[in-house]
């Protein structure tokens, strides 16, 4: 049964099975590069006081050891996720010695691509596989992308939901299966429709000149220190910061569960020339983990994954064949320089109407020449999201992005009406109007308010974020921690420091013979 969406909407409210939408997950996870006071690029390792960054399960680093990366647990409110994220950036800057925490996606001051130092997680086999990973990253795509920072938004249904759904598509798969299916409806959807969020949200139209360094690019010089495109909304999202031929030839499928597992099984196998070239272990010093297409799972990028909670020393890729799809992670998501936490409420609101949309909306398949189309309307967006009369191409038509994005946000509207029933408030349709009013006036735009803060106050990319910055941190000083929550956090980062004592006082394995083991579980 292919019930339209309008059905869906139906179904759920009349059947009473709306109240379940309040049992929806969320989970965010944030980066951020550390710098010092002057906007340089920290060179300091991970703070002690915050704990280890293999085994915390809240604060840890990303790509560079100057990248702190803040993970929240699930909660059915997303406002429990935000205040959670205020707790972590609240307690590190008690304990971070003066740092700051880079407000934006796009990287400080970077005089030389040297200094940018690749993260460390101690002597462990697992440590040292985390470390040679991410020195795979630096060899395949050099250090500039990793001090690229984002913001992952994690969510999914309540499984009480699913049954209930199944039953009314009358579908007799195993409940497993058909989530699963489900999940890749909304992905499909996500993909085509994601550019509306990157318009809404992007807050990437200007970077460092010192990012881009001798590379040609077809940026304009705003000052002698910035780069930027006039309409661009997410330079972030470009090709400019994840160039990658190897993964651009990947036909990853976001069809259906199995075929991606394959593509990403065959990534995963398959050598790659320019990466046999830099070698495996060179010098005694490990290089890579392998030399195929992908290290691992984790190293392909894309703006949605599918994904599931792993078992100590299982691979993601397994558990989502095993067990299904848990919940989906959302990653286009760009810090916005203006917000302390870089993202709020009011857009957590939207993110969710929008994949509650994306769920129950068309679930065809996506052809080759939709995929081509999708990724089209996105480097149009990323790059000229905000040109007057920016035209997108929509099946074997072109439609203006703002007459397309009204047409989207009348359909979503439905799902806000929906859910202000759910929630006995308006707060969701409150949120969608902020979103029409962008689509009205461009210059509500986030991407729009930093090039203005820019011409305005004529400060540089560095200058503006480096500002911006600073009032963050007084404003998250000030977030009251509870007595609670301190202690959490505290007893985690002890905890960490013992947990990765004893994880390297266990090894007693040689890495090459760990490392070759793990490759081929």
């Amino acid at each position: 049964m292919a019930a339209a969406f309008e059905q869906k909407l139906e179904w759920l409210k009349n059947q009473g099975h709306a109240p379940l939408l309040k049992g929806i997950l969320h989970g965010i996870e944030k980066e951020g590069l550390r710098v010092d006071l002057q906007g340089q690029l920290a060179e300091t390792d991970h703070p002690t006081a915050l704990g280890s960054a293999l085994t915390h399960s809240h604060i840890t680093t990303d790509y560079s050891e100057a990248l702190l990366e803040f993970i929240t647990p699930v909660f059915k409110q997303s406002g429990d996720a935000l205040t959670f994220l205020a707790d972590l950036h609240q307690f590190t800057y008690a304990n971070m010695n003066g740092e700051l925490i880079w407000s934006a996606s796009m990287p400080c001051h970077l005089p030389d691509e040297s200094a940018i130092p690749v993260a460390r997680y101690g002597s462990s086999n697992v440590g040292t596989l985390k470390s040679v990973y991410r020195e795979g990253l630096n060899f395949r795509y050099g250090k500039m992308m990793q001090t690229i920072a984002g913001i992952h938004y994690n969510f999914s249904l309540p499984e009480a939901l699913w049954p209930e759904y199944q039953a009314f598509c009358e579908n007799q798969d195993r409940v497993q299966d058909f989530r699963s299916a489900q999940y890749f409806t909304l992905i499909r959807n996500f993909r085509r429709y994601s550019w509306l969020l990157l318009y809404l949200f992007g807050a990437s139209p200007a970077l460092s000149k010192t990012f881009m360094k001798d590379k040609p690019h077809a940026l304009e010089s705003l000052d002698d220190d910035t780069l930027y495109l006039p309409y661009a909304t997410s330079l972030r999202m470009s090709d400019l910061g994840y160039s990658n031929k190897a993964q651009a030839s990947l036909n990853i499928c976001f069809n259906h569960l199995a075929t991606y597992a394959d593509s990403l099984h065959q990534a995963i196998n398959t050598p790659y020339g320019a990466y046999e070239k830099i070698g495996v272990k060179v010098d005694g010093a490990y290089r890579q983990l392998n030399t195929n297409i992908l290290q691992i799972e984790n190293e392909y990028y894309s703006d949605i994954r599918p994904k599931r909670v792993t078992h100590s020393g299982e691979k993601p890729l397994h558990a989502l064949r095993e067990r299904g799809v848990e919940y989906i992670e959302v990653r286009n998501t760009d810090i916005n320089p203006f917000l302390p936490l870089g993202i709020d409420q009011t857009q957590a609101d939207f993110i969710d109407l929008f994949l509650i949309t994306c769920l129950l909306a068309d679930d065809s398949e996506i052809s080759n020449c939709e995929c081509e189309r999708i990724h089209a309307n996105h480097d149009l967006v990323v790059t000229r999201g905000r040109e007057p009369g920016l035209v997108l191409q929509r099946k074997d038509d072109e439609i203006e992005l703002t007459r397309w994005g009204h047409e989207l946000l009348d359909k979503i509207q439905l799902t806000a009406d929906m859910m202000d029933q759910v929630d006995g408030s308006s707060r969701y349709s409150d949120s969608l109007s902020a979103q029409r009013s962008k689509l009205d006036d461009p210059s509500l735009t986030p991407s729009a308010q930093v090039l203005k803060a820019l011409q305005d106050d004529k400060l540089s990319y560095e200058q503006f974020v480096l500002q911006q910055s600073a009032a963050h941190r007084e404003t998250l000083l000030q977030h009251k921690l509870s007595d609670a929550a301190g202690s959490y956090l505290q007893r985690q980062a002890e905890e960490s420091l013992q947990e990765q004592a004893e994880i390297e006082a266990r090894d007693n394995q040689d890495f090459d013979q760990f490392l070759a083991e793990y490759l081929a579980g």
